[in-house]
This record gives C-alpha cells, sequence and structure tokens, in this order.
C-alpha cells in the first residue's frame, strides 16, 4: 500500500472516530434534558398537587366538635324607658304631627311618667382563657343590665363587663366557674390570604352552635362603622346573633371576630381582624378601656377638586381641616391645610392610614410627621398626647347670597341656640336648590371658616374673600359641620 493511500485510511478514521464522540455527546445531551423535563414536570406536577390538597376536607365535622365547646352564647337584659306612649301610637304618622309638629303630644304629656321595660337580645361570643375571659362584640352587650353566658354544654353563667372599646366595637367579659374552661386558640389575621377557607361558629337568631363555611373574600374593607375600619369580608353565613362569634381557620385558630353583615346582600359579612384584639386585650383587662394617640387634628382625603384647587400634585396624604389648641399638632407647628405623607417612617396614603398608625402609637411617644406645606416638604417633632374632648368652633349678622347660599355672621344669641363656644366664621342660613353651593353639598347651618385658604371672622372678610374669588371658576372653601371640619370645592 503506498504512502498516499495510508494517509488516506488514516483521514478516515480519525473523521469517524469524531462522528462517533459526537453521536455519543449528542445522546448523552439529550438523555439528560428528557431527564430534566421529566423532574421538572414531576416538581411542577407536585406544586399544583400541594395547592389542590389545601382544598377543603370532605367534611368540617371533627373541626367543627373540636371548636364548638369554646363558643359560648350570650343573652343580655337591658331596661328601656320611655318609647311611644300608647296613647300617643295612633295620631303617629297622622295629620296632626302635619300642623303641630313630631313633638306636639310628647310636649303635651311631657309631665306624664316614662314607661319602662326589658328589652332582650342576643350575641355570641368565645371563651379566650380558663379562668374565664371572653370576647365578644361591644354592641352586644352595651348598657345591658345583665349578661348570661351559656356554654355549649348547657351551663349558665352571669358575666361583668371588664373592658370595651365602642371604636373598633370590642367587649372583654368574665365568669367566675370552677371548672377548667375550653379555650380558642388566637391566630393571626395578618396572615390570612383572599380565598382561605375560614367557619364561624355562633348564635343566629338564636340558634345556638350553628356552623357555617366560606372562604375570605377580601381584607381592610372599610364600611363607615368606625374610624378604624379594618374588616375580614367573608362569605361564611353570618347573620344577627353570630355578633362576637370567632371566625376559625382550617387550622382553628381565630383570626376574626364577626360583627357586621350587608342587609341587602346575601355572603357578604364583616369580621374584626383578631390582630387588632389582641393589641387592645391588655388594656381592656387592666384598665377597662383602651388609651389612644391623638395628635389634636381633623383629617379629609384629598378629592380632584381639591387637589386642583390646592395645586397639589397627587392625591396622596391626609389633608389637615384642623388643628385643635394647645393639642400636640398644634404645638409642634401643624397648619391647617398641610398635607401629611409620613408618620413615624411610615407612608400616609389617605386618612384611613393616618387614623389606624396614631391610634396604635402609645402616648408619650416622640415622632416626626413629615408634611406638605406650599410644595414645601416639612418635618414637626410630635409628641403623642392622649385623645381630649374635642372643642367647637362655631360662627356673626347681616345676610349675603353667593353662589346659591345665603350667610349672615353669627350674633351671640345664634351662637347659643346653637351650642357654640365661638363667635367667629360666617353661618350659611339657606342654600337654594340647584345652585353651585347645593351642588356641592353645602347646607344650612353650615359655617365657613375659610375661602381659598383666606381665614373668615366676619362679613368684612368674607365679602372681600368672595370679590377676590368672583373671577375663578372654583372656589375652595373650609367648612364646620357639628364636630367636624372639611374642605370642600364650590364650581361656578
Amino acid at each position: 500500500m503506498s504512502a498516499r493511500e495510508l494517509r488516506r485510511q488514516k483521514t478516515f478514521l480519525s473523521w469517524l472516530t469524531i462522528l462517533f464522540i459526537a453521536a455519543f455527546i449528542i445522546t448523552f445531551v439529550g438523555a439528560v434534558s428528557v431527564s430534566t423535563t421529566k423532574s421538572t414536570i414531576a416538581v411542577n406536577d407536585a406544586s399544583a398537587a400541594s395547592i389542590y390538597n389545601s382544598s377543603p376536607p370532605l367534611s368540617f365535622a371533627d373541626l367543627a366538635e373540636k371548636l364548638k365547646p369554646s363558643v359560648v352564647n350570650i343573652s343580655t337584659t337591658k331596661t328601656v324607658s320611655g318609647g311611644l306612649n300608647p296613647f300617643l301610637s295612633p295620631f303617629r304618622g297622622s295629620p296632626f304631627d302635619r300642623y303641630f309638629g313630631d313633638d306636639f303630644f310628647d310636649r303635651f304629656l311631657e309631665n306624664s311618667p316614662q314607661r319602662q321595660f326589658k328589652q332582650r337580645s342576643l350575641g355570641s361570643g368565645f371563651i379566650i382563657s380558663e379562668d374565664g375571659y371572653i370576647f365578644t362584640n361591644y354592641h352586644v352587650v352595651e348598657k345591658a343590665d345583665e349578661i348570661l353566658v351559656k356554654l355549649s354544654n348547657g351551663e349558665e353563667y352571669k358575666a361583668t363587663v371588664k373592658g370595651k372599646d365602642k371604636n373598633t366595637d370590642l367587649a372583654l367579659l368574665k365568669i367566675e366557674s370552677k371548672q377548667v374552661l375550653p379555650v380558642a386558640k388566637l391566630g393571626n389575621s395578618n396572615d390570612l390570604r383572599v380565598g382561605d377557607w375560614v367557619i364561624a361558629i355562633g348564635n343566629p337568631f338564636g340558634l345556638s352552635q350553628t356552623v357555617t363555611a366560606g372562604i375570605v373574600s377580601a381584607k381592610g374593607r372599610v364600611i363607615g362603622a368606625g374610624p378604624y375600619d379594618d374588616f375580614i369580608q367573608t362569605d361564611a353565613s353570618i347573620n344577627p346573633g353570630n355578633s362576637g362569634g370567632p371566625l376559625f381557620n382550617l387550622a382553628g385558630d381565630v383570626v376574626g371576630i364577626n360583627t357586621a353583615i350587608v342587609a341587602q346582600g346575601q355572603g357578604i359579612g364583616f369580621a374584626i381582624p383578631i390582630d387588632i384584639a389582641k393589641e387592645i386585650l391588655p388594656q381592656l383587662k387592666t384598665k377597662g378601656k383602651v388609651v389612644r394617640g391623638w395628635l389634636g387634628i381633623s383629617v379629609q382625603d384629598i378629592t380632584d377638586d381639591i387637589a386642583l384647587s390646592m395645586n397639589l400634585k397627587t392625591h396622596e396624604g391626609a389633608l389637615v381641616t384642623d388643628v385643635f389648641k394647645g393639642d400636640p399638632a398644634d404645638r409642634s407647628g401643624i397648619k391647617t391645610g398641610d398635607v401629611i405623607v409620613e408618620i413615624d417612617g411610615k407612608k400616609i396614603s389617605n386618612t384611613h392610614d393616618l387614623l389606624l398608625i396614631v391610634a396604635s402609637l402609645p402616648v408619650g411617644r416622640q415622632l416626626n410627621i413629615v408634611v406638605m406645606r406650599n410644595d414645601k416638604k416639612k418635618i414637626f417633632e410630635v409628641e403623642i398626647s392622649e385623645r381630649a374632648e374635642e372643642k367647637q368652633v362655631a360662627a356673626k349678622s347681616e345676610s349675603k347670597e353667593y353662589l346659591g347660599m345665603t350667610v349672615q355672621e353669627l350674633t351671640p344669641d345664634i351662637a347659643e341656640h346653637l351650642g357654640l363656644s365661638d363667635t367667629s366664621g360666617i353661618i350659611v342660613t339657606a342654600v337654594d336648590g340647584g345652585s353651585p353651593a347645593e351642588n356641592a353639598g353645602i347646607q344650612e347651618k353650615d359655617i365657613i371658616i375659610q375661602i381659598d385658604r383666606m381665614k373668615i371672622t366676619d362679613m368684612k372678610d368674607y365679602h372681600k374673600a368672595m370679590t377676590r374669588a368672583a373671577a375663578k371658576e372654583s372656589v375652595l372653601f373650609l367648612i364646620k359641620r357639628g364636630d367636624s371640619k372639611f374642605f370642600v370645592v364650590i364650581r361656578k
């Protein structure tokens, strides 16, 4: 064999070897890829299985049987004075009311004795300690003369109110029992997720130890029940009598206290997060009430019209509508018209954020409050105090009509009649139907305190401010109504 042929044979063998190695590599990589894919599918299947395994059990019976002993029925009795006099009943809603007024017969028989009767109501609660402490709603035991607690085994005890808080609608009861009582474990409502399963146990319509199940429909609901609304919404059936009863998760922990329903809709109930109840429990036990932080301000949310009128770049924050003289905010330098955007390092998006944060702060705490004033950021150091009685402002004679509303100064006689302690400001005496003032929500007896950030103390100030505003399409007013203040924009 010639040298050329030997070289060709070596070249051929070399290429054959390379092809063999390449085929081996491709086969190996393919096998690894398939294995990895199968592993991934297995992992995904496992994840999916874990999700579907969190579905509800075929029965809640075992869980309900375990939880029911800690749930109690509460019946209350209170003495109610007055009520409708039987003699007057036929005349209510009759033409007599039209001509003589609603209180005519009351005044006619004002010296007659008022009858008294016993009013009974039902609610629910749950035991939180072996020595007999029980959580329920404030409205369940409000003004009750007698409170009876009935356990799941039928035993009844008289209960005393150890603490109550109207703002969160919570009350702490105590019963004295020689036996060790079954206790409901308090969980963490912050860990709840929308879609989690929950169980409600209570006394709806007097039907004791009723169990219903559903899911968490939403969190952080504000329903206008109070300044610290932060409700859990659930579609677990809640009805009158469920109030004060527990809302459990599938671990058997209390995550909420059933409180309210939407009467017009089915499957819409609300529960107080148990984290709120746990937070105020020590104060309810030791003080019988809840002492909350207080800045001494009134606030409102920022609307589109207010943002435009005040040249605000954002709706974020809480707009200060009133600063109470001598209280923490006043002492620190915060003013009406400031927009609070941060408290103690926590961002403030709206008034609800502010109320919840301030209420959780201990009295005496020193902190920084960040406000926006005329597009400039200012920081104030404030010491939180205990909530004090709110002061009243008022409003002087001479009538004048602008924007469909008639106003006048407050005389001392008018101020006294309205129960006002101050005579500064302008009082609205009439509002024309369909006028800009009515469209903006202005009402009779509203008191005008500012117009376009200008303080109004008398009619002279009012005329001056309205003259300045004559060429503007909208005017910003600071109004006092009752014990509250708020900004409103009137468009011409």
